[in-house]
């Protein structure tokens, strides 16, 4: 019997194929966290922490894995794209749902600041008599070209990237041994000193993790590829959990050996900190390695930033979230979101007055929102579908996401001051738009959708990448 026109219109639409394994799931997170980044952000933390930058590293792994197993709950519950704002959507409320996306949008409008403002700090240490300014100015205007001409960016490259991360990575640690071996034997390699000296408090520690939290930000990502992974009920929340562990275990023996080499957390520029300890271990070969090293990843994560950036603009736009005229327009001939790519390189130049520890706290602070809420979502998961399963599901679905929302409040409360005031403000505006979207609260509101209607002028997809991208059909706003 022959199906409706509407059935074989709706078998005939394009789908995402299912066919991402553990394996390439958990290589997209690992490569989406940018393990150099913990070289890139070692001095902000070891002055942070006064030298405890491991502990700083394993507090907020605690944290994170408590939020991983959130994430992978709710993947399970909800497989599909769309993340926190589809997890809160669907089990507290659209209205909340929307505020959790409009903060994780401040992750997604300035990170490529960040990523610039790192990448230019490390420049400017290796050519001193260049100002910093020229660096940004220099990253901003590259990626946006690129972006606006419609790079994409391969899934093989972004593997032969966290490839190359990896190896400056084993580089630097064996480089770290080698210098602690010469200089106080093979008994120094042992030592509680990286952790906390009796000075270490609990207050510095957590503010510490508040600020490494950042470098933990893709182990969510992965909650993206839902709708192209192999039995995503299964494979998802172990890939979540690994891209956790093993990112841990990444941060934690990185900045351990590095500590070693360098107590204390005083440098002359804590923003480029590593390559003053590279030039001490190795001379400037080496820190010329880890410096081209920190360069690569970070020109590939703000090109890439700054495309998923202008992409969730775009759908924003679109669904008339904002404005659609400026943030739903597409190039004609380019077929690329321009000026939301212009948009986003404008927010870089913020760089030009900001350093990395605000940078890398305001940004945390939509993060620690989103991983608060999809805490909340697996609770409210078990009071709207599982009440009455018994002990074990209590503790499942209550306590232990309770414990990671705690924990990620606490963490909340650790962010720099000025970071918290900003991001109370961006959270103020998200409500004033709000209101005016629900005509005070009276109607829905919009629902963002991530891939263009038939009739619209599509998108050219951005490959995924090695930090943060949005995916087609369903890209995640955390």
């Amino acid at each position: 019997m022959q199906g409706s026109p509407t059935q074989g219109a709706q078998s005939a639409a394009p789908r995402l194929e299912r066919t991402l394994g553990l394996r390439q799931v958990v290589l997209f997170g690992l490569a989406y966290m940018t393990p150099l980044i913990v070289l890139g952000t070692f001095g902000v933390l070891a002055a942070e922490t006064d030298g405890a930058v491991p502990s700083a590293y394993l507090l907020a792994l605690v944290a994170m894995l408590f939020t991983a197993y959130s994430y992978g709950r709710m993947a399970s519950a909800y497989p599909v794209a769309g993340s926190a704002y589809t997890y809160v959507r669907r089990t507290i409320g659209q209205r909340l749902g929307f505020l959790v996306g409009w903060a994780v949008l401040l992750d997604y409008l300035f990170l490529p600041m960040v990523i610039w403002l790192i990448g230019g700090a490390y420049l400017s240490a290796e050519f001193p008599s260049v100002p910093t300014w020229v660096w940004i100015v220099s990253f901003i205007g590259i990626t946006t070209v690129l972006n606006v001409l419609g790079v994409r960016v391969a899934a093989n490259v972004n593997t032969l990237l966290m490839t190359f991360q990896v190896l400056v990575l084993v580089l630097f640690v064996a480089f770290s041994i080698g210098y602690v071996i010469d200089h106080d034997g093979g008994g120094a390699l042992v030592s509680s000193t990286p952790f906390g000296t009796d000075g270490t408090t609990i207050s510095t520690l957590a503010a510490g993790a508040a600020i490494a939290a950042y470098s933990f930000l893709g182990f969510d990502a992965v909650t993206t590829l839902t709708e192209e992974t192999v039995e995503p009920k299964r494979t998802m929340p172990r890939a979540i959990m690994l891209v956790a562990l093993i990112g841990g275990a990444i941060f934690v023996v990185t900045s351990y050996t590095t500590q070693l080499v360098h107590p204390g957390g005083a440098f002359e520029d804590t923003d480029s900190a590593v390559y003053e300890i590279a030039r001490t271990m190795g001379g400037s070969l080496l820190s010329s390695i880890i410096v081209a090293g920190l360069i690569v990843a970070q020109g590939a994560s703000g090109l890439a930033a700054q495309a998923s950036g202008s992409r969730l603009m775009y759908a924003m736009g679109r669904d008339g979230v904002l404005p659609r005229k400026i943030f739903g327009y597409v190039h004609p001939r380019l077929r690329t979101p321009a000026l939301n790519i212009g948009i986003a390189g404008l927010v870089g130049l913020i760089a030009l007055k900001s350093d990395v520890a605000t940078s890398t706290s305001f940004i945390n602070f939509g993060a620690f929102i989103a991983f608060t809420f999809v805490n909340l979502s697996v609770i409210g998961l078990f009071f709207r579908e599982l009440r009455g399963r018994g002990g074990a599901s209590v503790f499942a679905f209550v306590l232990v996401p309770a414990a990671g929302a705690a924990f990620d409040i606490w963490l909340l409360t650790k962010l720099d001051s000025k970071a918290v005031t900003i991001g109370l403000i961006w959270l103020g505006i998200g409500v004033a738009l709000l209101a005016y979207l629900t005509r005070m609260f009276r109607v829905p509101p919009p629902e963002m959708h991530f891939e263009p209607d038939d009739e619209e002028l599509p998108v050219p997809e951005q490959e995924p990448r090695h930090s943060r991208d949005v995916q087609p059909e369903g890209a995640a706003i955390a």
